[in-house]
């Protein structure tokens, strides 16, 4: 029987909302191993001087625990 657990992970990019994701997969990729999907949660925008200066995404990663 598989067991799987899912965590959740805030993440930004200067570059855009792919860019949080892709680096909130990234870093959880070097301490979670089995990771076999994950739902994008949020996506928030920090603003400064009427810019967006930063993409935040909340992610939940799902990985199989071991046995």
């Amino acid at each position: 029987m598989t067991v799987a657990r899912v965590t959740k992970i805030t993440a930004s990019s200067p570059e855009g909302f792919k860019g949080a994701i892709a680096e909130g997969l990234e870093r959880a990729s070097k301490t979670v191993h089995g990771i076999t999907g994950l739902e994008v949660i949020s996506q928030k925008a920090k603003v400064v001087d009427g810019k967006i200066s930063e993409y935040r995404a909340t992610i939940e990663v799902t990985f199989i625990l071991d046995e």
